[in-house]
């Protein structure tokens, strides 16, 4: 869900004017903030699950670990690598064609 909204950040940029490269670090620097905090707010909640040695523990413990790996790692891919990739294979702006000025 995060990267759905980063990409609607990022549209929305464009289409208020920014160039492209603008709009791709307007809309990282825009929902870092709000990604991290989900990210680790659910790592948080969740490493108890994690490291815990109790009864049922076998269970629960595996399962934890993957979600806090994947909060953990997730924020990472998201605002560095998929900013990097839209980069690398944006469409080039053109320049826009010159108004036809009729006299």
């Amino acid at each position: 869900m995060n990267g759905i909204l980063l990409m609607t950040y990022f549209k929305q940029a464009q289409l208020r004017g920014k160039t492209s490269m603008n709009a791709i670090f307007f809309a990282a620097y825009t929902r870092m903030r709000p990604i991290l905090m989900t990210s680790f707010s659910a790592c948080i909640g969740l490493v108890p699950a994690a490291i815990s040695t109790g009864i049922g523990s076998q269970v629960q413990r595996p399962l934890a670990t993957v979600i806090v790996g994947g909060m953990l790692v997730g924020p990472i891919m998201l605002l560095i690598v998929v900013p990097a990739l839209k980069a690398i294979f944006l469409v080039p702006e053109r320049n826009p064609a010159p108004a036809i000025q009729t006299t």
